[in-house]
This record gives structure tokens, sequence and C-alpha cells, in this order.
């Protein structure tokens, strides 16, 4: 991978790109990859880091979403169904089948449930996992051991897929650079570039230097998620808003809360949503949450709710035979949905929205992608892009994505999410060093994460390159002075620049630990 220096040095270069995208999340790092893919020359930016807002905030599920049959939404589950079925063959380092059961307590509901997972296995058809089948309760508690047996009729086994977002994130950015693009972080775009009232470029600045680019570009992609309409109103500052901020939080805590390798999903509470509990890299993670937030400004870093914090233990000791309380809480995070409410009713539940996806052109031609969902991050990038080719009349090319390996891909389902670079990470100064007797990473995965994944600050590698942050925020924290000597190390970076960054770490990682 280029170094920093080189890829700021492409952006001096007067020849115009054929696509800019703003924004380096789920949605943007995929269109950066079909559009490479494609053969165009491609540059997306990023104001922060690489997945560093929702993306990284998910329920780390690939999957067609059950609760969205009780909405209707068939063709966006069958759309979703199909797209887990190309990751599981694209990706299986990163993303694998797991196995969810949904507890009745009354036959009715045992049979809705089952009525339910037949018509998700009929949508998925030749991509389904495995069919679903109900359960007696002795199956449920063996496969469920921490759950409440008092009252229970049985139970519902149906497949979804399980990944880890945040590095799905950074294996596209490496995909993509594979492919040619240029993709770069700490890269905000402050304005937009005109020429007779179309957008024809942006202006870019340096977040680490303060230098400024001036950029131009055939096709522009808004990709920006929660911040799109922010990007829009560069472009028009009269433009209306397009979406309703909607809070996810999760909580996490050790496994022994849920012992096994089997998911609980709980499909009514009293938000409107289906509650998870499910094994994720040693942990339990629980969740979500659906809280219409209109009145935040501050768009990033969002911070658990009071109330979110209840809900999910509250339901939580509902179904668990130990219930979890605050003091067992490793780690708490919280997400923005960019959900699209072309009517902005505030105030009214944002668990009823669709998480579907939308492409809007402005008269200027900035083409916005917004919504959507980290499962069908595949397709919306493909629809995107084909929509850029007949916008900006570049040479057409079709989509390569549905069969494209992404990077690290290995045969067969892999154990370690590095794929093909494990070797080159084992290779490294302190591979058999641990950061944290806790937490499953070495000092190498650093160095690795510094020299080939693009990582500029501790929080960094601490949230995205490892999920230290999202296993244990206190064992994170205490890790802190060493990344910064790592950091220190590998970029020769003096004192001052080292005593800021450990400074800022600090800032940063509090907010997974409000509560840990």
């Amino acid at each position: 991978m280029s170094s920093r220096i080189d890829s700021l040095a492409t952006l001096r270069d007067p020849r115009p790109w054929d696509v800019l995208i703003i924004g380096g999340g789920a949605s943007g790092l995929g269109a950066a990859v079909d559009a490479a893919a494609r053969g165009y020359r491609t540059l997306l930016v990023e104001a922060r880091d690489f997945a560093s807002g929702t993306s990284m905030c998910s329920t780390k599920l690939i999957h067609g979403g059950v609760r969205y049959l009780r909405q209707g939404d068939i063709g966006m589950v069958r759309h979703a169904l199909r797209e887990r079925s190309l990751l599981l063959q694209n990706a299986p380092h990163l993303v694998h089948p797991l196995a969810f059961i949904i507890p009745a307590w009354n036959q009715i509901d045992r049979l809705m449930f089952a009525g339910g997972l037949k018509l998700y296995d009929l949508l998925a058809g030749g991509d389904n996992l495995e069919n679903s089948r109900s359960l007696n309760p002795q199956e449920v508690i063996a496969a469920l051991p921490g759950l409440k047996s008092t009252g229970l009729c049985g139970g519902i086994r149906y497949w979804d897929g399980q990944f880890d977002d945040a590095r799905l994130a950074i294996t596209l950015m490496r995909t993509a650079t594979d492919l040619g693009a240029t993709c770069l972080n700490y890269l905000p775009a402050i304005g937009l570039l005109k020429t007779n009232d179309r957008v024809t470029g942006a202006v870019l600045r340096d977040a680490e230097t303060g230098e400024e680019f001036e950029v131009t570009a055939r096709a522009i992609i808004n990709a920006s998620g929660v911040h799109a309409d922010s990007v829009r109103q560069l472009d028009d500052a009269k433009a209306q808003p397009l979406l309703t901020p909607s809070q996810g939080i999760h909580l996490v805590f050790d496994a022994d809360f849920l012992p096994g390798q089997q998911a609980l999903m709980i499909p009514k509470t009293e938000d409107g949503r289906v509650m998870f509990a499910i094994p994720w890299q040693g942990k339990v993670l629980l969740g979500t949450t659906d809280t219409p937030r209109p009145e935040l400004r501050q768009l990033d870093d969002p911070q658990p709710l009071e109330a979110e914090i209840d809900f999910l233990l509250r339901t939580a000791a509902g179904v668990l035979t130990r219930p979890p309380t605050r003091a067992d809480i490793r780690s708490a995070f919280a997400g923005l949905r960019p959900l699209v409410h072309p009517d902005n009713t505030d105030g009214k539940s944002t668990a009823a929205l669709s998480r579907e996806h939308a492409i809007l052109v402005s008269p200027g031609g900035l083409i916005t992608l917004t919504g959507g969902k980290w499962t069908t991050y595949r397709l919306m990038a493909e629809q995107v892009i084909d929509r850029a080719i007949g916008l900006a009349g570049l040479n057409a090319a079709p989509c390569a994505t549905r069969t494209l390996k992404l990077h690290g891909y290995t045969e067969g389902a892999a154990s370690d999410a590095y794929g093909t670079d494990a070797p080159q990470v084992g290779a490294l100064p302190g591979h058999d060093q641990r950061l944290h007797p806790n937490l499953p990473y070495s000092e190498a995965m650093v160095r690795f994460a510094i020299r080939h994944e693009a990582a500029r600050t501790i929080e960094d590698i601490l949230a995205r390159r490892t999920r230290a942050l999202f296993h244990d925020a206190a064992a994170a924290e205490t890790t802190i002075e060493r990344i910064a000597e790592i950091f220190a190390e590998e970029l020769k970076l003096p004192p001052e620049r080292v005593l800021r960054m450990t400074d800022a770490a600090r800032a940063d990682t509090r907010r997974f630990r409000l509560l840990a």
C-alpha cells in the first residue's frame, strides 16, 4: 500500500479523477471498490478515519433482516439475503454463518415465528444457509444455557451471517487500493468546486498539516452517512435535510452471561425493535435500541443515553438467568443511522422507518448515496456507480464486484481475519507480545496497522484496526502509552507529537468506558 505522502502527492496531479467519493464508511468504501474494479481513476476521502462513525457501531450482522418481514419489506429482505450469500463467498475470512434462536413462551408465538422464518428460508432460495427448524424447550436451553427456562415452550433456530464491521471496512479500503484507487483518511472536504453551476470537484484539507488541495472529478459522490446533508449544503446552502438521525447502542459483556456459540433473538421489545444477544469474539454483544435524535447537532461520537442502557439491561434481565448490571459492562457504544425520512416527521418512531438506501442527484450534479445497511453495501455501490457512469459520461464498464474476492481472501472459512496477510503480521516484531492479557491483540498488529492499514491515531488502532475498545474498554485504555511508543518508532515522531497523541487517545477512548 502506498504511503500517505505518496497518496497525497497524487492530489497535486492536475488531471481530473473519474470518480471522487466523499465519505469512508461502508457505502463510500464499497463505491470505491466498485469504481476501481471497473477501471475508473478513483479517489476516496474521509474526514476522520475509515468507518469511524456508524460503520463501526453495527450489530455485527450480515443478514436479510428478519424483522423487516413484519414491515412488509419483502424486496429489501430478498436483496439482502442475496448480498449475504455474496459476502460469504467473497470474504469468508471476515464473514461466517451464525445460528440464531428465537425462544417462545407460548404456542401462538412459536407457530408465528416458525411461519415467518419459513418465509425467510423461501426468500433466500438457493442462497439459504440452512433451513430453520423448531426446537423443544430442552434443545433451546442446551443451545442457550443462560436463558430462563420458566414457561418456555420451545423456539425456532435459523441462520444468518456475522462479521467484524470495522475490519471489513479496512479490507474494502485495501481492496480498493489494490485495484488502483487512492483512499485517504483525515482529509475532509471543506468545499465543493463549481463550473457553470455544476459540481466539478472539491477542496480538501489535510487534517494533519493543514495543506489544502483542489481536485476535480467527472463524478462526485456524497457517501458521508449521517453527514450527507452537510455535504449537500456545500452544493446548495438551501438544500432541505433528508435524514432523521436515529441512535442505536450496544453493550458488551463477558461471555459467561450467555455461554455457547449460538445467538439469542428476542422479537418483541417495548420499543418495537428486536433485541439480540450475540457471541462475538469471546464476548456477548447486547443490542440494539432505536432512539430518535432530531435534537443532535454534533453528529460525531454520540453517547449512549441512560434510558437506552436501562432498556437493554431491563430486557436482558427478563430473559437471562443471570441479569447483567451496569458493573458488568465491558464496553458501551452508540451509532447513528442515516435514515432517509423525506416527510421530515420529527418525533415519530424511527423503528418503523425503512433501512432502504436512496440515490439522489442535485441540480448541480452532486450524487448522494445514503441510507441502507452493511449487508447491502455492495449493491448500493453497484447502483451508485451505474448512476455516475450515465451522469458523467464515463466509458461504460460492467460491475465486477459480485464475484470479486476481497483483500486477504482465503479458500474456505478462515479463523484469522487477516487472511493471506496473516504471515506478514506474524513476521513483524512483537508478534508474540500481547498488548494486554485480556485482549487478543499483539504489538505486531499495531505495527502492521501503521505500515499497511493507514492507521494515524491510537484510537484508529484500538477501535478499528483491532477491536480492543469494543472488547474491554478499561483494558484497552491501559495500552495507550505502549501504542504511542510504537507509533513513535514506526513514524519517527518527535516527543511532543507523541504526547499530543497520547492525550488525544485518552479523550477519544473515554466514551467507550463511561460505564465500564
